[in-house]
């Protein structure tokens, strides 16, 4: 079936309708876990980068809550009240340099090449209404991973090394987290036509990306 089709297919709208409306989730939840962290950002520079990024993110919520209403999909959550307030007080618990770490590699970074896989799947109107969220992200880890890379040249080497060996670890826990929230991915994925497997091999390519970047200045 052509993308331009499937916009007429109920069990495709369904499964793509849920799938936005738990990117929607996501981006509020960073949206929050953002701003709380402006007032004890670093500087000056970074509290004005953090709170450029909430602007972003709310204009990504009311783009994407635009086209779930014209899209006529479900708008019930897909994470309910006890599953947010877990996201949030994760963040909150986190200083600054693991904050880093787990928003901008684990759900900014990663987060947004696994929603860049379903890209090419969907219709027109839900690409296009990706379009923009997914090229703030772009500005977004680009900020983040420079902060962490400020923050870990900072360190002396053997702390560097430690951060920057804990890291895969951080990500595991996430991923497992929202598995454990009671989300089937795996399904939702499959139900827009994706290959779960490829992606997730996408994914863990970035990851690996990424990992190979911080190790060289580690080396530095």
């Amino acid at each position: 079936m052509k993308t331009q089709d499937r916009i007429h297919d109920q069990n495709y709208r369904q499964a793509m309708g849920r799938l936005l409306v738990m990117y929607t989730q996501i981006d509020y939840l960073i949206l929050r876990a953002v701003a709380e962290r402006i007032a004890d950002a670093p500087d000056d520079e970074t509290r004005l980068m953090l709170a450029k990024q909430v602007g972003d993110e709310s204009r990504h919520v009311r783009i994407q809550q635009e086209w779930i209403s014209r899209f006529g999909t479900d708008p019930t959550p897909i994470f309910g009240a006890r599953q947010q307030a877990m996201f949030l007080t994760h963040f909150r618990s986190l200083d600054w340099l693991n904050f880093l770490i787990d928003m901008y590699v684990c759900v900014e970074a990663l987060g947004s090449e696994a929603v860049e896989q379903i890209v090419p799947l969907a219709d027109p109107g839900t690409r296009q209404s990706l379009a923009t969220p997914l090229q703030d992200e772009v500005d977004h880890v680009a900020f983040g991973l420079a902060c962490l890379r400020r923050e870990l040249a900072g360190l002396s080497e053997q702390a560097r090394q430690d951060t920057i060996n804990s890291i895969p670890a951080r990500l595991d826990y996430l991923d497992d987290s929202l598995h454990n929230m009671g989300v089937d991915v795996p399904a939702m994925f499959k139900a827009v036509g994706a290959d779960y497997q490829a992606v997730v091999h996408t994914v863990l390519q970035r990851r690996q990306a990424l990992m190979d970047s911080l190790q060289q200045l580690r080396a530095a």
